[in-house]
């Protein structure tokens, strides 16, 4: 399946997933989807038959709230059915709002308390660089994420230790919860910042598979530095009425606003 096709049946899942079980931050899924639907459709190394398979690469999904797009992204790639998605946020489902591990093939840890994907991310590393293993570790932050300092010591840590398996992908949509990054916390010259405690950096459109993915197929070399990767996206991307709005941080499309979402993905639905 092409990447675009993936991203597409994704955007169309975490919409109506969001929709029925009544859940937020489908903004926030929306402008990571064009980078799961990469790294699961060309870059990651898993088999989802096997989902523990040992030389598996590792993916930590920090930003957790997002997380009704990685069980989409999981449900497309085969680690479990895709009818399963609609009991998204129900009563009794095994696929809660922020994401969870427990139960569900192809997660690797629960996050949403923000500010611990990397560290783990970073102790995920270190343990396969000790054992000469050859899986890398990526992780997905936010960039409102980034206001917590527990990820500045991962960040050092790991250019300490010489991660070059680490791969931290930052969704810099540049809205967070309430307001846009700039006036909550300024991160920049966030690129500076990276580079200044020890990373390679590179920057790219989080639209655009083709850069993505050259970008993405990062091969470590041996006492290299870790990789973070900016991607500038567009929270909401996907959805005209969504985009680059706050409002769609905790908004849950209902009845003629899911209605026009569905459409702009290409799908008539029924008024809801």
């Amino acid at each position: 399946m092409k990447t675009t096709d993936l991203a597409l049946k994704i955007r169309k899942h975490v919409v109506r997933m969001t929709h029925l079980g009544k859940s937020s931050h489908v903004g926030s899924i929306l402008s990571m989807t064009d980078i799961i639907a990469v790294l699961y459709g060309r870059i990651l190394n898993i088999r989802p038959l096997e989902p523990r398979w040992i030389d598996r690469d590792r993916f930590i999904l920090s930003k957790g709230h997002a997380g009704a797009g990685i069980y989409a992204v999981l449900a497309e790639t085969g680690f479990f059915p895709v009818d399963e998605l609609k009991t998204h946020y129900a009563n009794g489902s095994r696929l809660s709002g922020h994401v969870s591990h427990k139960g569900i093939p192809g997660v690797e840890i629960s996050t949403g308390s923000l500010g611990h994907g990397l560290p783990i991310g970073t102790g995920m590393a270190l343990a396969a660089k000790l054992d000469d293993a050859q899986h890398r570790v990526f992780v997905v932050l936010s960039d409102g994420e980034c206001d917590e300092g527990s990820n500045w010591e991962a960040i050092l840590f790991a250019a300490h230790h010489k991660l070059s398996n680490l791969i931290a992908i930052i969704d810099y949509n540049k809205i967070q919860s309430l307001a846009p990054v700039a006036e909550t916390l300024a991160l920049e010259p966030f690129a500076d910042k990276w580079r200044a405690f020890g990373w390679d950096v590179a920057e790219v459109d989080g639209h655009d598979h083709e850069a993505l993915a050259q970008i993405l197929d990062h091969k470590p070399a041996l006492n290299a530095k870790p990789f973070c990767v900016i991607a500038h996206t567009t929270k909401g991307k996907g959805i005209s009425f969504m985009e680059n709005s706050v409002l769609w941080h905790y908004r849950t499309a209902q009845g003629e606003e899911y209605v026009n979402a569905m459409r702009e993905l290409g799908e008539e639905v029924a008024d809801a």
